[in-house]
């Protein structure tokens, strides 16, 4: 999934670090692409509680980025939860539904993203695109998507069929009774 790698103490190093592409906010379509299991560790407004990470690979014009979003598995997020399995297709309307992790991953979905502003730990303003909504899969949303180049549609060869043959003895015809 990832196309990065474990290095080695002596590994050859080259990569110095390019710009951070951004979204710009609007729908896009996504597909998850990883789900790891945390901890939240609590806050004062939410106890300690399990914690989903699903990195999403939101699709925008001309590139894709991926984003991080924390779901909290804690009964005053479940509103959260429920947004996420039906935008995927996996919860239906109405509903119960036993969520499976596992079969999240490759799930395709649409999402209205937005840009973050935050300052980082050193008091430097920072911007990041994080997901403001899931649509349900059935919603009629219209997405940014990528652009495609508009490839020359070939019609597949078919070989010339060749007259039925006949028999001048019997009359008899392939394929007529």
């Amino acid at each position: 999934m990832d196309d990065f790698k474990e290095l080695a103490w002596d590994d050859e190093i080259s990569n110095e670090g390019g710009e951070f592409s951004l979204l710009p906010e609007g729908d896009y379509e996504f597909t998850v692409s990883k789900v790891e299991r945390a901890r939240f560790a609590g806050s004062e407004k939410t106890p300690a509680c399990n914690m989903a990470k699903v990195t999403f690979t939101v699709w925008g014009l001309t590139d894709k980025v991926d984003i991080v979003e924390n779901f909290l598995l804690y009964s005053k997020f479940e509103w959260k939860l429920s947004q996420l399995f039906l935008s995927v297709g996996m919860k239906k309307h109405g509903e119960p539904l036993r969520m499976n992790w596992t079969g999240i991953i490759g799930k395709r979905g649409k999402c209205n993203v937005y840009v973050d502003k935050y300052k980082n730990k050193n008091g430097e303003e920072r911007q990041s695109n994080k997901i403001k909504k899931f649509y349900a899969y059935d919603e009629n949303i219209t997405t940014l998507s990528p652009q495609t180049a508009q490839v020359p549609q070939y019609q597949q060869y078919q070989p010339v069929q060749q007259p039925p043959q006949t028999s001048q003895t019997t009359g008899w015809q392939p394929g007529k009774f």
